[in-house]
């Protein structure tokens, strides 16, 4: 299971928040071999008044939050985090300096999902890639 959630200022977030979707989705299924199907993305495009950042990044400024299961070994987590940077900057023209990522993990006991607490689901993709 995995939740997403980016930040941004919206004048720069909503133009292209559909492919920054699909970007992250695809690490997401590549890297930790999610089904194709399993996408939850939310975006917080923010007002400028709303959204303090340092002057030493630009107006495209994002932080992405991915919240999952913990299990997923160490380097898999710096495979996912390097593959966003490279893609998002190779095809949004995003800077990695302009983009923050913080995985956090959580067991599994702790979600609630479909009336059943995460621990006790069937999935159909493995946690501990």
């Amino acid at each position: 299971m995995g939740q997403i959630k980016v930040y941004g200022l919206e004048k720069y977030l909503n133009p292209i928040k559909e492919d920054l979707s699909e970007i992250i989705h695809s690490c997401i299924v590549e890297v930790f071999e999610y089904p194709e199907d399993k996408r939850f993305h939310r975006f917080f495009p923010m007002k400028e008044e709303d959204f303090y950042f340092p002057s030493s990044r630009s107006e495209n400024y994002m932080i992405i939050e991915i919240s999952i299961f913990e299990g997923r070994k160490k380097e898999t987590k710096k495979k996912l985090i390097k593959l966003l940077f490279e893609k998002i900057e190779k095809e949004l023209e995003i800077s990695p300096k302009d983009i923050e990522i913080t995985i956090f993990e959580t067991p599994a006991c702790n979600w609630g999902i479909r009336g059943s607490t995460g621990d006790e689901l069937v999935l159909n993709y493995k946690v501990d890639v």
